[in-house]
């Protein structure tokens, strides 16, 4: 698909929203650039699947500015709908349709359609396209709903917790299917609370906490934000203080845990040099060292003071 990669397929201004007392957004704002996979991350209960529903028209907002594909979707709903595509968090069908009619129901509903056989072959649904919806398994109840969600061929696609629920195999074919969309420059929007999803799917981040947009930008470039640096986990022949590894060039941080130490530094290389030559001083050893990047859930813990599941 050839999008113009200086467009903005999706923009959101200080958008509110509220349930009775409840302020389930406020003043979010972010955009979407054409032909990007862009996350919204966050916990349950975040904003998440309330910021996906007025992006497609299911609810209004309270205020703020909302466009879609340069429309308003609150005011634009049939157009839009010809131009986007969605899968909801939970896809509920009759359990006596078959596959390829499903497929056949929802192309009816557009102008154009992509070729259900084109479908049915790149969601690994051809075997199963005289099968019932009941007699599906979640992954391919899940790979059913994201066709459906592809049948108009759509500029924009919305995918709203496409691998909640779904074991680590299944959600790795998800995955893959989601990875072909931005082969295909297809603009993406993804809501997820599976920080691994999020780094490895997504060119850029919303992290949304309690109707907030707290951090945007790449995964790389939140990560870099975090302010402990890269995390590294020891094991020495002989107890030291973790004071004195925290004076060490580069460390930030230091704490021991049953017997294990764990240094935030930055940059890692001059804090694990320094670390040696420290060790050889004392005539200590180095019996085990790991080393690891910050994380996404790393910065959500940062920023919040709580872990992205509490």
């Amino acid at each position: 698909m050839a999008n113009d990669p200086n467009s903005a397929v999706v923009r959101v201004e200080s958008l509110r929203k509220h349930y009775g007392s409840l302020e389930a957004l406020r003043e979010v704002t972010f955009e979407i650039k054409a032909g990007e996979v862009f996350g919204l991350l966050g916990p349950n209960g975040a904003g998440k699947t309330t910021t996906i529903e007025i992006l497609e028209g299911l609810r209004q907002p309270d205020g703020g500015t909302v466009t879609v594909c340069g429309m308003n979707p609150g005011h634009e709903q049939t157009a839009l709908k010809e131009r986007i595509g969605a899968q909801l968090q939970a896809t509920v069908l009759p359990d006596k349709i078959r596959v390829e009619e499903a497929l056949a129901l929802f192309a009816s509903f557009y102008r154009e359609s992509a070729s259900i056989e084109m479908l049915l072959e790149q969601f690994g649904l051809a075997e199963k396209r005289r099968a019932f919806f009941e007699k599906l398994s979640g992954g391919q109840k899940q790979r059913l709903a994201l066709a459906l969600a592809m049948v108009n061929n759509p500029e924009l696609v919305l995918l709203d917790e496409p691998t909640a629920g779904l074991d680590a195999q299944v959600r790795r074919d998800i995955y893959a299917l989601i990875e072909r969309f931005r082969e295909e420059h297809r603009t993406t929007l993804l809501t997820t609370h599976y920080i691994e999803e999020a780094e490895r799917l997504c060119d850029r981040v919303a992290i949304i906490d309690h109707g907030q947009v707290i951090a945007l930008g790449t995964p790389r470039e939140l990560v870099a934000r975090s302010g402990k640096g890269t995390r590294i986990e020891v094991s020495l022949a002989k107890s030291v203080s973790p004071d004195r590894l925290k004076q060490l060039d580069a460390v930030s941080d230091c704490r021991e845990v049953n017997g294990k130490y764990f240094l935030h530094a930055q940059p890692a290389a001059v804090a694990v040099a320094a670390l040696v030559r420290f060790l050889e001083a004392e005539g200590n050893a180095l019996l085990d060292l790991h080393i690891a990047q910050p994380t996404l859930e790393d910065v959500f813990v940062e920023m919040t003071g709580r872990r992205m599941q509490d």
